[in-house]
């Protein structure tokens, strides 16, 4: 039997998107949100086929709209002051967080300076609740910001921004624009480029703060605070030592480095900083695969399946910001081979299980990241294996609620 709360939820759903189906088609040209990672002209999409009462469609949607729900029972929100210890510089208002795959060192009385066990997360990581916190904005904020998109119920998108102000915005509460304390080392730093790994996801917050832009608690006014913070870090990102040496990173730490310049570039529109980037991205991609589409960086990994994975997703998800830009990176080639789409089919035997993987991987496989990757490029490239694969594989992440609403 039914739970009668989700047959209302689905009645509510139904009528509400009904009565904007007639709109829908007459803008279907102009109307999407213009998001940047996540494809506006999906979005509308999928709400035209809740409107149509598409079954799958309506259930990401109760599943999302419970999520939602819960978050706004539990009225929790998350800052940088809410971690009990103090960063080097003595403000509270600064990232911070310690390297995760260090640990004390055996051999020395005091266990200083750490020592690297690659893979290997030292569960004192999560002491500081900064990573942890923000990981809890970027999931919170996209989650209640699509619920406002498909139902503009305005409570969703008042307490979405609640969590973009707490962390970004308000005074007594926000971050500052910098990651100096990010991932340092025991007895060797307070901070490093690495750190700034951990901003790889805040692409989810602009998408969410676009989503809600104009409702009663997100003003024109908040947004354009948010872009400047934005701007700030993004400077803060490319002049910095700690940004400097991240930019220099050889594996998927510049991926990521460079994802986040263009999305925090494009959101700021500061285009020229944009264009610069995507041509680094290509350099990056041409140093980073080999011509049969591996990726020897990641391979090198204890988690060689995660990062490899992890760094395509990084591929692809810059592909779509470049979108912005007016860039087509889907078939950028820069020399034979070395391209996103062979480096999709490098893994493919293996998601087939005509190969089985001979590297090293101390972590049970996932396929978080490999789902959307095949369905990015099942649209892309114009191929529906990709999809039927994507489905094969994971059946659990290709019908998540995000996932169904987003792709």
């Amino acid at each position: 039997m039914l739970n009668p709360k989700i047959v209302i939820s689905f009645l509510f759903i139904i009528s509400f998107t009904s009565s904007l189906q007639a709109q829908n088609n007459s803008t279907k040209d102009s109307s999407f949100p213009k998001t940047l990672a996540i494809d506006g002209q999906v979005l509308q999409k999928n709400l035209e086929q809740i409107s149509a009462n598409d079954p799958d469609k309506v259930k990401a949607l109760a599943s999302l709209l419970k999520k939602a729900d819960k978050l706004l029972l539990e009225a929790k929100t998350y800052s940088v002051m809410d971690k009990k210890q103090m960063p080097p510089s003595g403000d509270k208002h600064d990232y911070m967080s310690t390297g995760p795959y260090w640990w004390p060192d055996p051999t020395k009385p005091d266990g200083l300076p750490y020592i690297k066990k690659d893979g290997l997360r030292n569960p004192t990581y999560y002491d500081i609740t900064d990573s942890q916190e923000l990981d809890k904005v970027e999931e919170g904020t996209l989650t209640l910001a699509l619920a406002y998109y498909f139902t503009h119920e305005n409570k969703y998108a008042n307490f979405a921004s609640k969590l973009i102000k707490t962390w970004f915005l308000d005074s007594e509460t926000r971050q500052n624009p910098n990651l100096n304390f990010g991932q340092g080392i025991p007895g060797l730093n307070t901070g490093r480029g690495t750190g700034i790994i951990e901003t790889r996801d805040v692409y989810r917050v602009l998408d969410a703060a676009i989503l809600i832009k104009e409702t009663p608690n997100w003003n024109k006014e908040d947004h354009e605070a948010l872009k400047k913070w934005f701007s700030e870090y993004l400077t803060w990102m490319l002049e910095s030592p700690i940004g400097k040496d991240e930019a220099d990173s050889k594996n998927n730490h510049g991926t990521f480095f460079s994802e986040q310049i263009i999305a925090f570039s494009l959101f700021s529109e500061r285009p020229e900083i944009s264009l610069n980037e995507i041509e680094i991205f290509k350099n990056r991609m041409e140093s980073q695969l080999k011509t049969d589409g591996s990726q020897p960086f990641e391979l090198a990994r204890t988690k060689s399946w995660g990062y490899v994975n992890m760094n395509l997703f990084g591929y692809y998800l810059i592909a779509k910001l470049a979108e912005n830009a007016n860039i087509q990176l889907w078939n950028q080639q820069i020399s034979e081979g070395k391209n996103m789409r062979n480096a999709l089919d490098w893994i493919v035997p293996y998601l087939k299980n005509e190969k089985q993987w001979e590297y090293e991987q101390i972590q049970k496989i996932s396929y978080g990241e490999t789902i959307r990757i095949l369905k990015l490029a099942a649209k892309k490239y114009a191929n529906p294996d990709y999809e039927a694969l994507a489905k094969k594989v994971d059946i659990k992440t290709y019908l998540s609620d995000i996932v169904e609403l987003t792709y």
